[in-house]
């Protein structure tokens, strides 16, 4: 008899989805700009709805319930864009450093050089080598542990040196980097 309601909860949530989706990611569109975010916070939401369907369904408008969930997860991913464009900005408002003479062929080798590194091993290497940030702030940055921070970081190092043939990888990911914060990052 359980399995009956299931049945027609499960069919009643299919035809809501249905009715819904397309308006859930039109709004999560509006509220963030951002097509790819949309779909994925419309989807979000109505997988929390799934998992609160029997209050969900009870409710008098559950349309309505849905879009307060589309706007709180909207509101979520804008403080966190918010959040991590203050932290980037902090981080290049502290580099004061000026590189006199840059060797620009070496910027851009180390630059090719990052490119080509799985992102996780490249965020580590930016991180602790360009940023100076701490194991632990790296692996609070990246949401991964200190251990994952330094396997990730010497694996990345490692493979730097064998791209760029030199033992003075670190000064050079820290050359290459600075000579970007005096461009602004605008060529990268």
């Amino acid at each position: 008899m359980g399995t009956v309601v299931d049945d027609a909860a499960s069919v009643e949530f299919h035809a809501f989805f249905e009715r819904h989706y397309a308006e859930l990611s039109r709004l999560a569109y509006l509220l963030t700009g951002e097509s790819d975010t949309a779909d994925d916070l419309a989807a979000d939401a109505l997988l929390a709805l799934w998992h609160r369907w029997d209050r969900v369904r009870a409710a008098d408008h559950p349309v309505a319930y849905a879009r307060g969930v589309v706007a709180n997860l909207a509101r979520t991913r804008i403080r966190s864009a918010v959040r991590e464009r203050r932290r980037i900005a902090l981080f290049w408002s502290q580099r004061e450093e000026k590189t006199e003479n840059p060797d620009v062929a070496g910027v851009v080798d180390v630059r090719e050089a990052l490119r080509r590194l799985p992102f996780r091993k490249r965020a580590c290497v930016v991180l602790r080598h360009a940023f100076d940030l701490s194991e632990k702030d790296t692996a609070l940055a990246l949401g991964v542990s200190v251990g994952t921070v330094k396997s990730q970081t010497s694996k990345g190092m490692a493979e730097l040196q064998r791209l760029l043939g030199a033992q003075a990888v670190p000064k050079q990911v820290h050359a290459a980097m600075a000579r970007t914060g005096e461009s602004g990052g605008r060529d990268r």
